[in-house]
């Protein structure tokens, strides 16, 4: 690659803060309403205008799963508060507790008609919930807003401030150019990593196929569609069906989703396949005949790109396994009985001190982040970053000094679950 040079330029600072959080994601929304509420001051950076990534622009509208696939809750806390203000709303649905766990062939065919239900059987109902993107938005705007988060949107975190060892926050792409925030913690949540790999952190990166989900309304008889098996689901809204991987047609080829050569390739790829199979539906389906294109995801259905090597890296092996500084819980959205916990060593990094990663880009290894990518872990691990760093700013230590058995008390206090069920 060829370079150019540049002349030194200054760069406006355009705020300080207390935490600043990268990236406003389910996980990153999390951080900056947990940290704000834990009394610091918040700034939260988001490149589009919009909370919630995938679970709101990419249309990803399932929380897939709360539980451990045997009738247990495993994750509470802002998931389960999201969850309420949702169904509050009649913008979700979920299975009832007493049916969790649950066998019975009617109940887990209903499930399955909401996309509740993957993996291999024997399939039982599962804690997981349908929700409209939209309310998913509004709900957290509210709770940001409520705890006093300072939003920017329409900005690009694209270059991590390092000055001696220590991470001071990092430089933005703005409408208005270049631009820094300076914080003392800083919370990776772009889902890419972006800031970490900027800041030379060790991590590992994988290509994954890209998807857009999209939802189709007005057609003629939606529920008999679903009932005979088509590659759709219901979702909140009478006569819309949600349709996921773009009604699962492999795309052409994997791609690197922090290559922009490839996001643009995947951007104009998937939505020909999506508008092919709205076109076949309509054609081959009688139902679908006067049905409309509602939306198409606005962001990639990206799952994995880098993930940090942190101080520790959450493998396969840890399945099962108890950590004394486990910050969350997470089943697996297609096996029943898997868990893991997540310990706090996986949102640190070895090379800054100061520096905290949540959401998919945390310290797993491949196999690993197939259960802590999923947007309810990427919320419990959002809110225990955003948590740690208020804790720390106030005792005037780096989040890797924090101790994590004050950190677990203050997220037990606030409803998260920390321990495996027994």
């Amino acid at each position: 690659m060829t370079h150019i040079d540049e002349p030194a330029r200054r760069t406006p600072v355009l705020a300080e803060t207390q935490v600043l959080v990268l990236g406003g994601g389910s996980a990153g929304a999390s951080a900056a309403i947990a940290a704000a509420r834990a009394g610091a001051d918040v700034v939260l950076v988001e490149r589009s205008g919009a909370l919630g990534g995938l679970a709101t622009g990419g249309l990803i509208a399932l929380l897939l799963t709360l539980d451990d696939g045997e009738g247990h809750q495993v994750i509470a806390g802002l998931c389960q508060e999201l969850t309420e203000r949702m169904t509050a709303r009649g913008g979700a649905w979920a299975p009832p507790r007493e049916q969790w766990g649950s066998y019975d062939d009617a109940l887990v065919a209903q499930c399955r008609a909401w996309g509740l239900v993957w993996g291999g059987g024997p399939h039982r109902v599962r804690y997981s919930v349908a929700y409209d993107p939209e309310e998913m938005r509004f709900a957290l705007n509210e709770m940001a807003s409520a705890a006093g988060v300072r939003l920017l949107f329409h900005s690009w975190a694209c270059e991590a401030l390092v000055d001696g060892g220590r991470l001071r926050g990092a430089v933005l792409q703005t409408k208005s150019g270049r631009a820094a925030i300076l914080a003392p913690v800083v919370i990776d949540a772009t889902g890419d990593g972006d800031v970490f790999a900027s800041a030379g952190v060790a991590h590992e990166k994988e290509k994954v196929l890209p998807w857009l989900w999209f939802r189709m309304g007005g057609v003629s008889d939606a529920e008999q569609a679903i009932r005979e098996g088509g590659w759709y689901f219901r979702t909140v809204g009478d006569g819309q069906l949600l349709f996921p991987w773009g009604a699962a047609e492999p795309a052409m080829r994997k791609i690197d989703a922090t290559d922009p050569w490839d996001l643009s390739f995947a951007e104009v790829e998937c939505r020909r396949m999506v508008m092919q199979a709205v076109d076949r539906l309509r054609r081959e389906d009688a139902r679908f005949a006067r049905a409309h294109l509602c939306d198409i995801a606005t962001q990639l259905g990206v799952t994995e790109s880098r993930r940090a090597r942190g101080v520790h890296v959450l493998a396969r092996e840890d399945a099962g396994r108890d950590f004394d500084d486990a910050i969350a819980v997470t089943g697996n959205w297609t096996k029943y009985g898997m868990l893991y916990s997540i310990p706090y060593r996986s949102l640190l990094v070895h090379e800054l001190d100061n520096l905290l990663v949540a959401g998919r880009c945390i310290s797993a290894d491949h196999r690993a982040h197939h259960s802590t990518k999923e947007i309810p872990p990427c919320i419990a691990t959002g809110q225990a970053a955003g948590t740690a760093a208020a804790l720390a700013v106030q005792q005037g230590v780096a989040p890797r000094q924090l101790d994590a058995a004050r950190l677990r008390a203050r997220l037990a206090a606030d409803g998260a679950i920390l321990t495996l069920p027994r």
